[in-house]
Protein backbone atom coordinates (compact mmCIF):
# COMPACT_ATOMS: atom_id res chain seq x y z
CA UNK A 1 0.00 0.00 0.00
CA UNK A 2 1.32 3.04 -1.24
CA UNK A 3 0.04 6.54 0.59
CA UNK A 4 0.02 10.10 -1.09
CA UNK A 5 -0.12 12.98 1.51
CA UNK A 6 -0.58 16.69 -0.13
CA UNK A 7 -2.02 20.10 1.25
CA UNK A 8 0.51 20.72 3.81
CA UNK A 9 1.88 24.82 3.78
CA UNK A 10 2.33 27.66 6.08
CA UNK A 11 -1.02 29.50 7.53
CA UNK A 12 -1.49 31.74 10.03
CA UNK A 13 -2.88 31.76 13.87
CA UNK A 14 -6.40 31.05 13.27
CA UNK A 15 -6.44 30.31 9.79
CA UNK A 16 -7.37 26.95 8.59
CA UNK A 17 -5.85 23.97 5.88
CA UNK A 18 -6.88 20.67 4.47
CA UNK A 19 -4.90 18.00 3.91
CA UNK A 20 -5.51 15.15 1.30
CA UNK A 21 -4.58 11.61 1.58
CA UNK A 22 -4.79 9.03 -1.27
CA UNK A 23 -3.96 5.12 -1.18
CA UNK A 24 -3.07 3.28 -3.70
CA UNK A 25 -2.52 -0.88 -4.29
CA UNK A 26 -3.24 -3.61 -2.46
CA UNK A 27 -6.48 -2.14 -0.65
CA UNK A 28 -7.90 -5.67 0.62
CA UNK A 29 -6.76 -5.51 4.54
CA UNK A 30 -7.37 -1.65 4.65
CA UNK A 31 -9.94 -1.47 6.78
CA UNK A 32 -9.16 2.53 8.56
CA UNK A 33 -6.91 5.23 7.24
CA UNK A 34 -5.97 8.14 9.27
CA UNK A 35 -3.64 10.89 10.87
CA UNK A 36 -1.01 11.27 12.92
CA UNK A 37 1.27 14.13 13.44
CA UNK A 38 4.75 14.51 15.27
CA UNK A 39 5.87 18.12 16.49
CA UNK A 40 9.74 18.44 16.89
CA UNK A 41 10.43 17.67 20.62
CA UNK A 42 7.76 15.34 20.67
CA UNK A 43 6.09 11.82 20.54
CA UNK A 44 4.05 10.97 17.68
CA UNK A 45 0.54 11.63 18.54
CA UNK A 46 -3.48 10.29 16.51
CA UNK A 47 -4.82 13.11 15.24
CA UNK A 48 -7.53 11.94 13.59
CA UNK A 49 -8.78 8.44 11.89
CA UNK A 50 -12.16 6.86 10.31
CA UNK A 51 -12.92 3.68 9.36
CA UNK A 52 -13.44 2.52 5.85
CA UNK A 53 -17.34 2.92 5.69
CA UNK A 54 -17.02 6.14 7.75
CA UNK A 55 -19.12 4.30 10.87
CA UNK A 56 -16.22 5.75 13.11
CA UNK A 57 -14.03 8.45 13.74
CA UNK A 58 -11.38 9.15 16.37
CA UNK A 59 -9.68 12.30 17.87
CA UNK A 60 -6.87 13.29 19.33
CA UNK A 61 -8.45 15.41 22.43
CA UNK A 62 -6.21 18.60 21.21
CA UNK A 63 -8.10 18.61 18.25
CA UNK A 64 -11.70 18.21 18.90
CA UNK A 65 -13.87 20.23 18.16
CA UNK A 66 -11.27 21.89 15.25
CA UNK A 67 -10.48 19.34 12.74
CA UNK A 68 -12.70 17.11 11.03
CA UNK A 69 -11.55 13.97 9.02
CA UNK A 70 -13.30 12.67 6.21
CA UNK A 71 -13.21 10.30 3.58
CA UNK A 72 -13.99 9.33 -0.59
CA UNK A 73 -14.11 5.43 -0.91
CA UNK A 74 -14.00 6.11 -4.72
CA UNK A 75 -11.06 7.53 -4.69
CA UNK A 76 -9.42 5.66 -1.85
CA UNK A 77 -8.79 9.46 -0.30
CA UNK A 78 -8.78 11.18 3.10
CA UNK A 79 -9.54 14.41 4.01
CA UNK A 80 -8.47 16.39 7.06
CA UNK A 81 -10.19 19.82 7.71
CA UNK A 82 -8.27 21.92 10.03
CA UNK A 83 -10.08 25.02 11.23
CA UNK A 84 -9.14 27.43 13.83
CA UNK A 85 -5.15 26.46 13.83
CA UNK A 86 -2.70 26.99 16.59
CA UNK A 87 1.06 27.35 16.58
CA UNK A 88 1.06 24.35 18.63
CA UNK A 89 -0.51 22.04 15.93
CA UNK A 90 2.75 22.87 13.65
CA UNK A 91 4.07 19.38 13.02
CA UNK A 92 4.48 16.89 9.86
CA UNK A 93 1.06 15.11 9.55
CA UNK A 94 1.43 11.39 8.71
CA UNK A 95 -0.77 9.46 6.49
CA UNK A 96 -1.42 6.37 7.82
CA UNK A 97 -3.44 3.02 6.38
CA UNK A 98 -3.85 -0.22 8.65
CA UNK A 99 -6.96 -2.84 9.45
CA UNK A 100 -8.39 -0.93 12.03
CA UNK A 101 -8.42 2.57 13.76
CA UNK A 102 -7.29 0.51 17.01
CA UNK A 103 -4.16 -0.91 14.58
CA UNK A 104 -3.24 1.91 12.50
CA UNK A 105 -0.10 2.73 14.54
CA UNK A 106 1.13 -0.36 15.62
CA UNK A 107 0.46 -2.47 11.89
CA UNK A 108 -0.68 0.24 9.50
CA UNK A 109 1.60 1.44 6.07
CA UNK A 110 2.86 5.15 6.32
CA UNK A 111 3.48 7.94 4.17
CA UNK A 112 5.85 10.25 4.33
CA UNK A 113 3.88 12.74 5.75
CA UNK A 114 2.89 16.58 5.14
CA UNK A 115 4.20 19.92 7.19
CA UNK A 116 2.24 22.29 8.42
CA UNK A 117 3.76 25.62 10.27
CA UNK A 118 1.57 26.98 12.05
CA UNK A 119 3.10 30.95 12.37
CA UNK A 120 2.52 34.71 11.90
Amino acid sequence: VQLQASGGGLVQPGGSLRLSCTASGRMLAIGAMGWYRRAPGKERELVAAIKNDGSETDYGDSVKGRFTISRDNAKNTIYLRMVSLKSEDTAVYLCVAGPSISTLEDFGYWGKGTLVTVSS
